[in-house]
């Protein structure tokens, strides 16, 4: 059984096992990414760098993300599931910056093990961190950065540590905290903010993939694929 440990955005950083999370809403954007055609993400920490990179020969990039929730200006799209449900990426590398979920796989970018995670694909992140036979796994909550509580990130991080401990709990309390954590009472108040965007994020095991994450050093980016 591995040990658990909870940590915030500011305090992330290497480890032996890390599992980035942000169900709010970059990596259940990622998810559905990969679920549309992208053969991989690359996250980055910078607006400049995603631009540098649709810039360079990596092949057909889209551009999304968000800065303080809003859509970034020369960017594709913003940091919404529900717009990347709708979109063709087959073939196509989606690159995305965020203010707190990019950010932490940047944070812990070194680490042997690097998992991003949301409730879309918990189950398969669970079931990935139990093959490796890590003995600590570091949670970092995202979401627990810029005056948040991020209590939607530890409720997620909370039912995957369950569940690798081998533990079969209901989710639906882990999910109703969602909508009243700090960030998902803010959906529903700007047009960037879709409440339709918790709901995706709710879809508990939608995906049979987890995102598993490494660096890319020659391109200065975090390549994200399914697994």
């Amino acid at each position: 059984m591995s040990q658990a440990r909870f940590v915030a955005l500011d305090d992330a950083g290497p480890d032996d096992a890390v599992v980035v999370i942000d169900v709010l809403r970059a990596f259940t954007t990622e998810a559905w990414a990969l679920h549309r055609g992208a053969p991989r993400v690359l996250a980055v920490a910078a607006a400049e760098r995603a631009f540098a990179l649709r810039d360079a020969d990596i092949g057909d990039a889209v551009l999304a993300g968000e800065d303080g929730g809003r859509p970034m200006d020369g960017f594709d799209t913003g940091n919404s599931p529900s717009a990347v449900a709708g979109m063709d990426l087959t073939g196509r590398t989606f690159v995305h910056r965020t203010s707190a979920g990019t950010q932490g796989l940047v944070r812990c970018q070194d680490s042997p093990l690097l998992l991003a995670a949301s409730f879309v694909t918990a189950a398969a992140t669970a079931r990935e961190l139990r093959a490796s036979g890590a003995e600590r796994v570091t949670y970092v909550i995202t979401g627990a950065s810029l005056g948040r509580n991020g209590d939607e990130d530890l409720a997620c991080a909370e039912l995957i540590a369950a569940r690798v401990a081998g533990e079969d709990p209901d989710p639906r309390p882990f999910l109703d905290r969602v909508p009243v954590s700090d960030a998902g009472r803010k959906f529903g108040s700007e047009p960037w903010l879709p409440s339709v965007d918790v709901d995706i994020s709710c879809e508990v095991d939608r995906f049979d993939f987890a995102l598993v994450a490494r660096p890319i050093d020659d391109l200065d980016a975090i390549e994200v694929t399914g697994r």
